[in-house]
């Protein structure tokens, strides 16, 4: 005999010509077509049909589950959404069929990658799962995984949109779920980049300035006049020069977010927002994208609205002019500090727990002139602005925990607004001491204010049961296979922070509460950014960092209670693919 001993045997030629085809040991489809035998995985690689159930006419093999085809000869496929089926060599040996068990596709991260980028080249769901599941079997680092996607995303289409921010705050969230969780992350991550850039040009990116004499300072003039005109041309050369320059990213930001607080809360905070998470991507992303993220936030500078325009940021109260002079008081007061010679590290002083509860009750109150005020002279007396933003963060998300359900559904996102926006300033306020940032926190401060009524009547601040356990956590998901459990979901939550359960469990368990839905936008932002905040506080001690992480844990927990369940399609996608990735079979013959 002429074939290795590893080889399986298929059985006699002559019998396998009457009958056409049959399925051997290890799951291979075995055909007689055309005077030649042919072998190819039994499993669609599709969703898994038995392909021996299908036609096989002019060397086409057609599954009838979905009517995909591939050539029987290579197993490659007419249909890019179905992936090729591995192909096997046959011989025949003194009238036997031996079928070689290794297949002759040549599996691998390269191999993985490639169908990654098909797969947000054409937006096919399918493909995109089987790639991320396989990567992550194959151990590629999920922020490598990413990077795809963020190139993908920032190559093709008008600029960064809400696929990439997706994709970026589940980037930033992974170490906290299981592997399960990691895949349904990166994939709803990219599915949205797919969706939002797929099927659109290149977004072919402006020269440079022909001059590299130019100063930063005066490029960051000539960046905020830009802005300031609505001329994003004209600011994408200014930003392409000062990258070129070797300008390094702080700076950079700063410029760029100096621009967008120029203007009062952007978008809804959406402006700022997206600036965010473009710097985070790019904590992490190749050097080599810098260029593409950083010039993909520049088509959102166009046409945003500009809060101060708004009526309720003039009527009945006018919270615009307030700003104003706070700001004028901080630049005279920072002035006066630069003369003297002191640094600003130097003066930076901490919050006791009483002043941050005093700031709080302010945050949250009727006084907006007084919020302010209270902001201008904190920031004097040398509080850091970071401290006071992550204070903000905290109103907003108390907004979110008195969210009454009696209130407009679409509601829900203004809150969602507000405190996604304060949760970014506070982030990118812990990587600059840029004085010109400081607007944002009144900005955010005004934002929580205008959200009072959304409080009214206000949903009551749960209190631990009398008998409050760390109960299972398969029963907050079954909670939340039901519509309308906002306050039952919050009170489990409650009961089991209390009952002394493991945070990091509950922060897997609410992650997968997300993935499992056809979610929108805002609950990945919504999640992101409470369990970003959620972390911060764990590094300040005292029964305020406690009581302020539970606001976390509640607000994140109510807002997705209150957008569940959905249909749930994006995460089925995703359990095929893993269960096809591991063998499993999805058709099973009666």
């Amino acid at each position: 005999m002429n074939v290795s001993l590893n080889w399986v045997s298929a059985g006699d030629l002559e019998a396998l010509k009457q009958v056409g085809k049959k399925v051997i040991r290890g799951g291979i489809a075995v055909f007689y077509h055309e005077d030649q035998v042919y072998a190819v995985d039994n499993r669609c690689p599709h969703l898994g049909f038995p392909l021996h159930l299908g036609s096989l006419c002019d060397g086409i093999l057609t599954c009838h589950w979905h009517h995909a085809r591939f050539d029987v000869c290579s197993g490659g496929t007419l249909d890019p959404w179905a992936d090729d089926v591995p192909s096997y060599e046959v011989r025949v040996d003194d009238g036997e069929v031996w079928v070689n068990p290794v297949s002759r596709r040549v599996e691998g991260v390269e191999r993985y990658k490639h169908r990654l980028k098909e797969g947000l080249e054409q937006n096919i769901g399918i493909v995109i799962a089987k790639a991320v599941v396989g990567l992550i079997e194959a151990g590629v680092p999920e922020r490598d995984i990413a990077r795809v996607g963020i190139e993908f995303g920032t190559t093709y289409g008008t600029g960064w949109n809400a696929g990439l921010t997706i994709l970026t705050a589940m980037a930033q969230s992974v170490d906290l779920l299981d592997k399960n969780g990691k895949i349904l992350a990166l994939y709803q991550g990219l599915v949205h980049v797919a969706r939002g850039s797929s099927g659109r040009g290149t977004r072919h990116l402006l020269s440079a300035l022909p001059s590299a004499d130019v100063p930063f300072e005066r490029l960051t003039e000539w960046y905020r006049n830009c802005i300031e005109v609505r001329d994003t041309q004209g600011a994408e050369k200014v930003l392409v020069t000062a990258i070129s320059k070797g300008i390094d990213t702080k700076q950079l930001s700063d410029m760029m977010l100096i621009a967008a607080t120029d203007h009062f809360y952007l978008d809804g905070g959406h402006v700022f927002d997206f600036h965010s998470k473009a710097f985070e991507a790019l904590e992490w992303a190749e050097l080599s994208q810098k260029e593409r993220i950083l010039t993909s936030l520049v088509p959102m500078m166009a046409r945003p609205t500009r809060s101060e325009e708004l009526h309720q940021w003039q009527a009945p109260l006018n919270l615009v002019e307030p700003i104003k002079q706070a700001i004028n008081e901080l630049g005279r007061h920072s002035a006066q500090v630069n003369l003297s010679g002191e640094t600003t590290n130097s003066r930076q002083t901490a919050l006791s727990d009483d002043m941050k509860e005093q700031l709080l009750q302010q945050l949250l109150s009727d006084s907006p002139q007084q919020t302010i005020a209270l902001l201008r002279d904190l920031l004097i007396s040398g509080t850091a602005a970071a401290q006071l933003a992550q204070i903000v963060a905290l109103a907003a998300a108390e907004r979110i925990v008195r969210f009454h359900t009696q209130n407009d559904f679409g509601d829900w996102i203004a809150v969602l607004h507000t405190f996604t926006y304060a949760h970014a300033v506070h982030e990118r306020l812990l990587h600059s001491d840029e004085p010109l940032l400081q607007r944002a926190i009144f900005h955010g401060a005004v934002s929580v204010y205008l959200d009072r009524f959304l409080n009214v009547p206000s949903a009551a601040r749960l209190k631990p049961s009398d008998s409050a356990t760390s109960p299972g956590h398969q029963e907050l998901l079954d909670l939340l296979d039901q519509r309308q459990q906002v306050g039952p979901a919050a009170q489990w939550v409650v009961n089991y922070i209390h009952g002394g359960g493991e945070p990091g469990a509950l922060l897997n368990t609410l992650g997968h509460a997300l993935l499992r839905e056809d979610a929108e936008f805002h609950s990945f932002q919504m999640y992101e950014a409470a369990v970003a905040e959620y972390d911060r506080w764990q590094a300040v001690t005292g029964s305020f960092a406690e009581n302020a992480k539970e606001t976390m844990l509640v607000a994140c927990t109510r807002y997705l209670a209150a957008h569940a369940p959905t249909a749930r399609e994006l995460p089925h996608t995703a359990k095929i693919a893993w269960r096809l990735h591991k063998g499993e079979r999805l058709f099973e013959e009666e």
